[in-house]
């Protein structure tokens, strides 16, 4: 069985994916509340850094993109290029516009909670690089979207699990990992709220994908379950939650028209497949049942989206994102 793995040559390729929309203002689909004639505004003006790759929250995680790679790959061809453009944006002045658009009364379910676990996510990553004034100009951003966090998880009766951007599970993923590093009593609310919406779910019946889904309620929701808990408490709560491997869950989805932004959503889908089929597999026992299953349907996945990421710009904008997360997360 192969096993794909990111390499220099496949990081550029993002690489270049990515920095040819990170600046690109135009198309763009805001998710912008207007209170009166004065909030019409161009993108640029709303947001200062955020304002490329077609939608916010695109824009804020090929940022984390091209930071990792940079950070994993310092010998890139582009590295100058994204070093250059990190110092331009990734500083207080812009900071303070994006803070400035999140403090108006509108905005308070802005990118809720997808947009929010991507931002903490950006910021997780540049803490680790060795010049630390981008990390020193994101914080007060990602210190804002945690208390965000902080206040909504509480009140969430009941947990979202569509495949789409208001998947409770992928942005708690996402928001734990860096809560776990920068903000211990959010990590413990996390896990709290995890308890209580899954740690009881038995039987997962998988009917997915639906026509325009690029998480997978099924494995996302076990994703997080894998980082939450002890090895032995997974592997228990695992084989109750998928006691049989639906087909539904091993077989990458087609993708009928690439050039439509909701049917380009099953690329994302087969990638954040791949990336939970691995993670999960990791946490397994060498000798489970699923692990060899999981690792084959990673590498299904992978094949069905990996050469498709430029197709269109539909898919273009974000894609290679996903495909970093599916190579190349620790």
């Amino acid at each position: 069985m192969t096993n794909t793995r990111l390499t220099p040559a496949l990081a550029a390729h993002f690489a270049g994916l990515t920095l040819g929309h990170l600046g690109r203002e135009w198309p763009y689909k805001l998710d912008h509340v207007m209170a009166g004639p004065a909030d019409v505004l161009p993108p640029a003006m709303l947001h200062p850094i955020f304002h490329g790759s077609f939608d916010w929250h695109s824009c804020v995680h090929g940022w984390w993109q091209v930071m990792r790679l940079l950070r994993r790959m310092p010998g890139l061809p582009q590295a100058d290029a994204i070093r250059a453009r990190a110092d331009a944006m990734l500083v207080p002045a812009k900071v303070a516009g994006e803070l400035a658009y999140l403090a108006r009364p509108a905005s308070a379910g802005f990118e809720r909670p997808y947009g929010w676990g991507w931002l903490l996510t950006l910021h997780g990553e540049v803490v680790q690089h060795e010049a630390q004034h981008w990390a020193h100009a994101l914080e007060p951003l990602a210190r804002a979207f945690a208390d965000r966090f902080r206040a909504w998880l509480p009140k969430m009766t009941y947990p979202i699990r569509v495949g789409t951007h208001f998947n409770s599970s992928f942005a708690m993923l996402l928001a734990h990992r860096w809560a776990t590093a920068h903000d211990p009593d959010l990590a413990a609310l996390i896990g709290a709220r995890a308890a209580d919406w899954f740690g009881g779910d038995r039987g997962c019946q998988a009917w997915e994908p639906g026509g325009d889904e690029f998480l997978s309620p099924a494995l996302g929701e076990a994703h997080l379950m894998r980082e939450l808990l002890p090895p032995e408490q997974f592997r228990a709560w695992f084989d109750g939650f998928l006691p049989e491997i639906p087909a539904t869950l091993l077989t990458p989805a087609f993708v009928s028209d690439r050039s439509d932004g909701k049917i380009a959503h099953l690329d994302g889908l087969n990638l954040s497949r791949a990336w939970c089929w691995r993670r999960i597999a990791d946490a397994l026992p060498a000798d489970h049942r699923v692990v060899p299953v999981a690792r084959e349907a990673a590498e299904r996945h992978l094949a069905a989206a990996l050469p498709h990421l430029g197709d269109d710009y539909m898919g273009e904008h974000w894609l290679a994102s996903f495909a970093l997360l599916a190579l190349d997360w620790d």
